[in-house]
């Protein structure tokens, strides 16, 4: 009962902390191809390391 007291707040405020930070993303003018050109580089890191073991 206790765990589920703190975790409720917590995924409480994680989405309300995501909703928020959505609709700031669709108001801002966004560089999209830098922003997807982040994401495939730690995709493609965390794609190597599971592939070789290393890093």
């Amino acid at each position: 009962m206790i765990r589920l007291v703190i975790i409720l707040p917590l995924v409480v405020i994680a989405w309300m902390l995501l909703v928020k930070l959505i609709s700031d993303v669709r108001k801002a003018d966004v560089d999209w191809t830098g922003v997807t050109t982040i994401i495939g580089f730690i995709a493609l890191a965390f794609w190597l390391r599971h592939i070789t073991g290393m890093g």
